[in-house]
């Protein structure tokens, strides 16, 4: 059965979610102390209090369930920033400012965010509801720093750009082939999209460079 096929899951009920987030703070906990390899389902399902068979009910795979913690580090950091919104003027430096808090949270625990990254890098097909919902919840976050309620289809395809920048400057960092300052300049500069396409933008408007100019930068920052 593929992803497309499966049928809906019904909704958990209060005992059965209080499960699920036990299981997650569970596959958080041990993330974060060793990354990707120490998070094994049968050290996740004692953690958790929970029979190994319960824990593969909700994810029949370590890919789920790590892809899973992702969506629920991602949906925590959606609330804080609700809550405590970033105060730049122009759209494009609030959604760099949003990026780089985020990015900074996960910067805290690097062994947790590698795991996360390394499992959505691993998905396959059978883990495309989850990664969906990874991504959903990204474009949610960029859409709400920028106050776009009802994006053009050109600005979604800027917040797709600024995604896919997004993940692979959390890869090279990961991987150490680039610095915490390298990532805020290759975040900022792609952040100009929203410029350039926000309803009514001329051509070439806020980029103060040629055509070109901007993505040299960012790329090369990532070499250095």
């Amino acid at each position: 059965m593929t992803a497309e096929d499966r049928p809906a899951s019904p909704p958990l009920t209060e005992r059965q979610e209080a499960r699920r987030r036990r299981i997650l703070h569970a596959s958080a906990q041990l993330a974060g102390r060793g990354g990707f390899d120490a998070v094994q389902m049968r050290e996740v399902a004692e953690a958790a209090g929970v029979a190994l068979g319960t824990l593969y009910r909700y994810f029949p795979s370590k890919i789920h369930l790590l892809v899973a913690t992702m969506q629920d580090q991602l949906q925590h950091m959606h609330t804080t920033l609700r809550k405590r919104p970033p105060a730049g003027a122009e759209p494009a430096d609030r959604v760099a400012e949003t990026l780089m808090r985020a990015f900074r949270a996960l910067q805290r625990e690097p062994q947790l965010a590698d795991a996360m990254v390394r499992a959505l890098t691993f998905a396959d097909r059978s883990v495309s509801p989850e990664v969906d919902t990874v991504s959903r919840l990204t474009t949610a976050i960029i859409l709400d720093a920028m106050g776009a309620e009802q994006p053009t289809p050109e600005q979604l395809s800027a917040v797709r750009v600024i995604e896919h920048t997004w993940h692979s400057a959390l890869i090279t960092w990961l991987s150490g082939r680039a610095s915490i300052a390298q990532v805020k300049i290759d975040i900022e500069m792609v952040c100009r999209l929203i410029e350039l396409t926000a309803p009514g933008a001329a051509p070439g408007a806020g980029t103060g460079a040629a055509p070109g100019a901007g993505a040299g930068r960012g790329a090369g920052a990532g070499r250095r």
